[in-house]
């Protein structure tokens, strides 16, 4: 159960880090005002959806303890994040607020993971 708990973190990674990935790719174009919502912070937060859900339930099915409010928080997090990104993804350019939103609560979940315990 191990391995699958450390692929299924791997692949947590791996959707931050496309998702925060494809934020940073676009901080010169929201500088002026032509920032888009690309297709791999899409499927990095959605990545981040599935695996999350994934590691709750492993961890569970083990017998360990989740915090479930820090958990409830970075799904609300999360779910905000996937929405904005959906709702705007075919969109040519998206308002500065809103893109530096997404990037504001990618690293605020980011910072939850790792400083909540």
């Amino acid at each position: 159960m191990d391995v699958l708990i450390h692929l299924f973190v791997a692949l947590h990674i791996i959707g931050i880090a496309a998702l925060l990935g494809g934020f940073l790719t676009q901080m010169k174009a929201m500088g002026q005002g032509t920032a888009r919502f690309v297709p791999g912070m899409l499927h990095g937060a959605l990545t981040m959806l599935v695996t999350g859900v994934a590691l709750v339930g492993l961890h569970q099915a083990e017998d360990h303890t989740v915090n479930n409010i820090k958990i409830g928080v970075k799904l609300v997090l999360l779910v905000v994040i996937l929405g904005l990104v959906y709702v705007k993804r075919d969109e040519e350019k998206v308002d500065k607020g809103l893109f530096g939103l997404v990037g504001a609560l990618t690293t605020a979940n980011i910072f939850i993971a790792v400083f909540w315990s």
